[in-house]
């Protein structure tokens, strides 16, 4: 993971100053070739993930629908940890929306290069007209929806395949681990792939910084600020807040007990991996009862991602505004939506969130090579998200552990 992140950063600082080079001190006619094949290197990174999006958006969601059936666990324990799960990463993609449309990073520097998949319908139609079509288009044929990329509609199949394998006979057994098995493949396409990332963003960021000024630099340090600064409001006054009203837990005692469990989660960038950490603290600081800590925190490493979705809502719009494109109402409801489903359907691998990334982009039309200047930041923003994963995931527990 530490040699992924520091190659992506070290091509990504390579890409920026071989970029700034050709730009003030190179003849346009002497480098010309060279940024052709740096072209076709950059557009095979991105076709390479367009190729994996699919069936990686298609296998996860249907596995980790069917697995989540397959805990026995009290029906009181099941409904309140899958309430608290939804309430706060929904009020996490909000305030992310909140301060992105506030602050409003990126807007007044629109970026040629990237050009639109596509023009966005709900631009020039009514509310209703849209969110009609919107749902009508929901349950397009699946096997269309396979072969055009259409994600949304791949998300609704998805989810109904991982309901119907909940059942407990061999055959839905087999069926699962037969999707399972596939999932674990893709997973493996995904590894091949990001050793290629390093590659894939020498040659974009290159690109785009041999075409485009420098103004694009300034206005992402407007945006990791923005991000941390959405991150700190949510892990500090938000989770802490619901924790009070229905635990009395203050901050204070959330922080000095659950510091361990913090301070690995924000080392590692790893939900799981700072699991065992999570439920020693939550069962021998906190005494949360086995039969809750041993629900709630293994779910949530897997499902609960408040500073992933909130991230991925607020890279988005970032995107949007470098772009020159102001998202609609409309659109920043399906944002609300994509980014939920996309920070659930994360696998636990490194930097694999960049596939989900791109989920959400491709959703709503924006540029994929877009990744390029997002992933050089995600190392230093993946430790501040994973610290507030961890956050409500304990907090989750002590909430189930004390009304259910």
């Amino acid at each position: 993971m530490k040699n992924a992140n520091r190659n992506i950063l070290i091509a990504a600082i390579l890409g920026i100053t071989l970029g700034f080079l050709i730009k003030n001190f190179s003849d346009a006619s002497f480098y010309q070739p060279f940024m052709g094949l740096i072209d076709l290197l950059g557009q095979l990174f991105i076709k390479a993930l367009k190729m994996i999006l699919v069936p990686l958006v298609f296998f996860s969601i249907v596995v980790g629908i069917s697995n989540l059936g397959s805990a026995k666990n009290a029906d009181r324990i099941w409904k309140l940890t899958l309430s608290y799960y939804f309430l706060t990463m929904a009020i996490a993609v909000i305030l992310a929306l909140f301060m992105m449309n506030l602050i409003k990073p990126g807007v007044g520097l629109n970026i040629q290069l990237w050009e639109m998949q596509h023009d966005i319908a709900s631009q020039t139609m009514s509310f209703y007209d849209f969110f009609n079509q919107f749902i009508l288009g929901l349950f397009s044929n699946p096997f269309e929806s396979l072969a055009t990329g259409n994600i949304l509609p791949i998300i609704i199949f998805s989810i109904f395949i991982g309901v119907a394998f909940n059942g407990s006979n061999k055959k839905m057994i087999a069926g699962r681990q037969l999707f399972e098995s596939f999932y674990e493949v893709i997973l493996k396409i995904v590894q091949w792939i990001m050793v290629l990332a390093p590659i894939g963003i020498f040659a974009l960021l290159l690109k785009l910084v041999e075409s485009q000024s420098f103004e694009l630099f300034n206005k992402l340090g407007i945006f990791i600020g923005t991000v941390i600064a959405i991150i700190l409001i949510h892990g500090i006054i938000i989770l802490p807040l619901i924790n009070y009203v229905f635990t009395r837990i203050n901050l204070k005692e959330l922080w000095v007990k659950g510091r361990p469990a913090f301070i690995t989660a924000f080392a590692t960038s790893s939900s799981s991996a700072t699991l065992p950490i999570t439920m020693s603290v939550a069962q021998q600081d906190f005494k949360v009862r086995k039969t809750v800590s041993n629900f709630v925190l293994p779910l949530g490493a897997t499902i609960n991602m408040d500073g992933t979705a909130l991230y991925e809502a607020a890279a988005a719009l970032f995107i949007a505004n470098l772009v020159g494109i102001d998202l609609a109402l409309t659109q920043q409801i399906i944002l609300f939506f994509i980014a939920m489903v996309a920070s659930i359907g994360a696998p636990g691998i490194p930097s694999a969130g960049m596939v989900t990334m791109a989920m959400v982009l491709q959703v709503l039309g924006l540029p994929l090579e877009a990744l390029a200047i997002l992933l050089p930041m995600d190392r230093l923003l993946d430790t501040f998200r994973t610290t507030i994963n961890v956050e409500g995931d304990l907090i989750g527990s002590l909430i189930v552990n004390k009304l259910a």
